[in-house]
């Protein structure tokens, strides 16, 4: 699958996205708490998505059933939204959302605390969110992709971590999952040159313990497989001809 290098126009439609995908999150985070249901989380965002016009990007993706993707505790992604499962303190969650304005995407995930939460789930959480900072130094035109694996890989597994292999980061513009992959470990190969006007997601899925994970038996959510946690950060980025641009954020709303 060939890249695609986007033109300003598409570009410009990509960041309104991405505005909007910002704004979403900010309105989920507001009823993160103890006795709310990952059902409300993703009525919530669907709702914020729609006030704007715009299509939530998850919703019937290959069948997904939600907007949303709410993953908790030990589910690394695709984790799907239900009335029955309610947030309880202590809980760590996952929410993975994509926008499509005009016809192009954007992409982010954050995790969040629910309530108070363990020093392990907050130190994880915080290396999770530093190591796609990290990446984000070498999304450069003149590099490669594995040079933004090899930062997040180097970054976690410094700090005793592991980084998903069976999932990773991915190309994003008019579809919403596009060429190249983006990886969050090291390979024997520097994969793809990065050039201006390539768009990607990239999106560090780290787990306390093990790499290795299991599908249960919906067949979308993805649990670690020792049970331990796992964090997700994740933005829509441009590479251009001097520093890289985050795409997927809004004026006022902290990354």
């Amino acid at each position: 699958m060939a890249i695609i290098i986007k033109s300003q126009r598409e570009i410009e439609l990509m960041k309104e996205a991405g505005r909007i995908l910002a704004i979403t999150h900010e309105e989920i985070k507001k009823i993160i708490r103890p006795g709310i249901s990952t059902y409300d989380i993703d009525k919530r965002g669907e709702e914020v998505i729609r006030s704007f016009g715009c299509i939530p990007s998850f919703l019937n993706y290959n069948g997904y059933p939600a907007s949303i993707c709410t993953s908790v505790n030990d589910e690394v992604v695709h984790g799907i939204p239900s009335k029955k499962r309610i947030l309880q303190e202590g809980d760590i969650i996952s929410l993975d959302a994509g926008v499509i304005y005009k016809g192009y995407h954007s992409d982010s995930a954050r995790t969040y605390p629910v309530g108070e939460v363990s020093e392990k789930a907050e130190k994880l959480m915080k290396a999770t969110k530093e190591s796609f900072f990290e990446a984000l130094k070498v999304c450069r035109e003149g590099n490669y992709v594995n040079d933004i694996s090899k930062a997040v890989f180097d970054y976690i597994t410094a700090r005793g971590y592991s980084a998903v292999r069976d999932l990773v980061g991915h190309g994003v513009g008019a579809n919403l999952h596009e060429a190249p992959e983006v990886p969050n470990f090291t390979r024997n190969r520097k994969g793809p040159k990065l050039k201006a006007g390539m768009t990607i997601a990239v999106e560090p899925m780290i787990n306390i313990g093990t790499y290795e994970v299991e599908w249960l038996d919906d067949d979308w959510t993805v649990v670690t497989a020792d049970g331990e946690l796992s964090a997700h950060y994740e933005n829509t980025i441009l590479i251009t001809e001097g520093d890289p641009v985050i795409l997927s954020q809004a004026e006022g709303i902290e990354l």
